[in-house]
C-alpha cells in the first residue's frame, strides 16, 4: 500500500502529541433557517440536447432535510432528479408547480429567477 493510500484512510492525521487534542467532528452542523427566512430561486437549466431541468437553489439547512425536500418535490412532479450542496434539480420545466408546492410548505420568499 502506498504512503497517500494510508494518510487518506487515516483521515490526514497519524499522531499527535497534544494531550487535550480532540479531532474535528467530520461533518460540521448546519443550522437550519426557517422555512420563511428562507430565500429560494427557481431556475431552469438547459443541458445536452436541450434537456431541460428545474433548479432549485439557496436552501439552508441539513443534507437529511434538504433531500426530504427534494423527495417531495421530484414525487409531486412526478420526475427524476438530484439534491446536494444546497440545490435541487428537478428533471423538466416544473417551475409552476415547484413555486406553487414551495409556497405551500412555507416557504415565503421564492421566486422564480433567471430569464
Amino acid at each position: 500500500m502506498s504512503k497517500n493510500k494510508i494518510f487518506n484512510t487515516l483521515g490526514g492525521l497519524v499522531f499527535s502529541t497534544d494531550p487535550n487534542f480532540r479531532p474535528e467532528p467530520e461533518e460540521p452542523h448546519i443550522e437550519e433557517l426557517p422555512a420563511d427566512k428562507q430565500v429560494l430561486r427557481i431556475w431552469l437549466e438547459r443541458g445536452k440536447g436541450g434537456k431541460e431541468a428545474t433548479v432549485v437553489k439557496g436552501y439552508a439547512g441539513p443534507g437529511e432535510k434538504l433531500e426530504e425536500l427534494a423527495r417531495l418535490l421530484k414525487n409531486k412532479c412526478a420526475a427524476g432528479g438530484n439534491a446536494k450542496d444546497g440545490v435541487i434539480i428537478i428533471q423538466g420545466d416544473h417551475r409552476d408547480k415547484v413555486l406553487k408546492l414551495l409556497t405551500e410548505q412555507g416557504f415565503k420568499n421564492v421566486k422564480k429567477a433567471g430569464g
